[in-house]
C-alpha cells in the first residue's frame, strides 16, 4: 500500500521550484553530494513533505525558521516527527538562522548525523 498520496507528491514539485533562501542556500551545499552522499530536496514521505532527504542513512533534514516557533506550528512539528520516527526516519531540525550563520558548522553536523 502506499503511503504517499498523488496530492503530496504534487505539493513536493511545487515546494522545490519555491525554495527559501534557507532552503536554497542549504541545497547548493548538499547536492554537490558531500562525502558521497546523495540528498533530495522536498521529499514526501507519507503525508509529509521533508526539506532534505539521505536515503542511505534515512535521514530527513527539516530547515525551521521562525514561524516554526509560533502559535501551535511546535506541537505539529512534534506530532509529525513522532510520525516519521514511528515510520524509521530520523528527523534533524536545524533553525533557519543557523544555517545562516554557520553553514559549515550545519554541513558536518548533517555529514554527522548521517555516519551515525
Amino acid at each position: 500500500m502506499r503511503q504517499t498520496s498523488k496530492a503530496t507528491v504534487r505539493k513536493a514539485r511545487a515546494l522545490r521550484r519555491t525554495m527559501t533562501p534557507p532552503e536554497a542556500k542549504l541545497w547548493t551545499i548538499l547536492r554537490a553530494r558531500p562525502a558521497g552522499l546523495k540528498f533530495r530536496h522536498q521529499h514526501p514521505a507519507g503525508p509529509y513533505v521533508l526539506d532534505f532527504y539521505c536515503a542511505s542513512a534515512k535521514l530527513g533534514i527539516e530547515i525551521d525558521g521562525i514561524a516554526h516557533e509560533m502559535g501551535d506550528n511546535p506541537a505539529r512539528d512534534e506530532r509529525r516527527d513522532l510520525w516519521l520516527r514511528d515510520r524509521g526516519y530520523r528527523v534533524l531540525r536545524i533553525p533557519a538562522s543557523e544555517l545562516r550563520d554557520n553553514a559549515e558548522g550545519v554541513l558536518q553536523h548533517i555529514l554527522n548525523a548521517c555516519a551515525a
